[in-house]
């Protein structure tokens, strides 16, 4: 199976650029992962899809302001974006230009308070950069960083907390898992009081779910690992839904590659932490999810690769072709998917 084959043609105008005022009142494309069928809702009307004994799956990272602008000793001006913490105070990251990054070079942030040094070069052109401070890293990175929206969006981002799902609570993503921005308390309420469960669990969002795939054949792709945290009382919730026979709805790719990465044969989920490089297209077979809702992806991206294993490739280039035509808004502060 070729990269080329998960292509579509997106005008640039239906890439969002900013969030809509309301969350739940962007649009929710409806497909049928068995018959190919769509139907065009809001996200509000999600609770209709939803039964007593569900379970949706959300996951609780909270996005970190990882996009750092330092200054080499050379008076050089360097962007770094925070990806995996490796310690305390090293991390991997991505750097522009990576020219100007070499082993030993050093950079100062801000006035000074936050310094790095590059330590090591690692996988696909990222460096380990190893920081000195006074106080609590994250504080000064708090002070110092920025939101590291994606490179597609060109507006600035007024309220920061728009990139963050509300119920975001594990501080550690260089990316938000946007399929949850929909959901706002209000309608969080409504599910639960439907009777359906509700399980949070965590997948720091790094290199591994946005890196363009660059080899033709997609079986030669290599994702880069994300830490995941599954607790006991998460498992507990999933596996007592499995076996009651009640559905599994992951909220977003990187809650449904937790999942999976988790999963016994017999589709009963582990509770721990590790680090998860799973790739999942066509071919794959799901262990534990039954549904899942997500976005609108980039053409030839892992992520395009993975809805398409839930619910066939063609179904899903004909509910993108289709998106396209009624101009639903696309990537991060676009509209929503629910394969069902």
């Amino acid at each position: 199976m070729k990269t080329s084959d998960f292509y579509f043609d997106l005008p640039e105008e239906l890439i969002a650029q900013v969030p809509i005022k309301e969350r739940d009142r962007s649009r929710l494309l409806i497909l049928d992962k068995e018959t190919g069928k769509i139907q065009h809702r809001i996200f509000k009307d999600i609770l209709s899809y939803l039964n007593k004994g569900d379970c949706l799956v959300l996951n609780d990272t909270r996005v970190i302001p990882a996009r750092l602008f330092g200054v080499k000793d050379t008076g050089a001006n360097v962007e770094f974006l925070l990806l995996k913490r490796i310690d305390k105070d090293r991390w991997q990251t991505l750097v522009k230009p990576g020219k100007r990054a070499k082993k030993g070079s050093i950079f100062t942030f801000g006035n000074g308070e936050l310094k790095g040094e590059i330590i090591d070069l690692a996988e696909e052109g990222t460096r380990i950069i190893e920081f000195s401070y006074e106080g609590i890293f994250e504080e000064v990175l708090d002070r110092l960083g920025n939101m590291p929206l994606p490179p597609y969006i060109t507006e600035s981002l007024d309220d920061k907390e728009r990139y963050q799902t509300v119920y975001s609570k594990h501080k550690g993503s260089a990316a938000a898992p946007t399929a949850g921005l929909h959901f706002t308390e209000e309608l969080l309420d409504e599910i639960r009081n439907k009777g359906i469960k509700i399980a949070y669990i965590t997948l720091h969002v790094g290199l591994g779910t946005f890196r363009p795939v660059k080899t033709e054949n997609i079986k030669e792709h290599k994702m880069h690992s994300e830490f995941y945290m599954v607790s006991k009382d998460a498992a507990g919730t999933i596996n007592r839904t499995k076996l009651e026979g009640g559905k599994i709805i992951a909220v977003g790719t990187t809650a449904t590659r937790t999942l999976e990465s988790v999963a016994n044969d017999d589709g009963l989920v582990q509770a721990g932490n590790g680090w998860t490089d799973i790739f999942i297209y066509p071919g794959y077979k799901f262990k534990v999810i039954d549904s899942l809702l997500t976005n609108f992806h980039l053409p030839e991206s892992t992520l395009i690769m993975l809805v398409s294993a839930i619910a066939g490739r063609e179904n899903i280039l004909n509910a993108y072709k289709c998106a396209v035509k009624e101009k639903y808004r696309f990537f991060s502060f676009g509209d929503a998917m629910l394969i069902i």
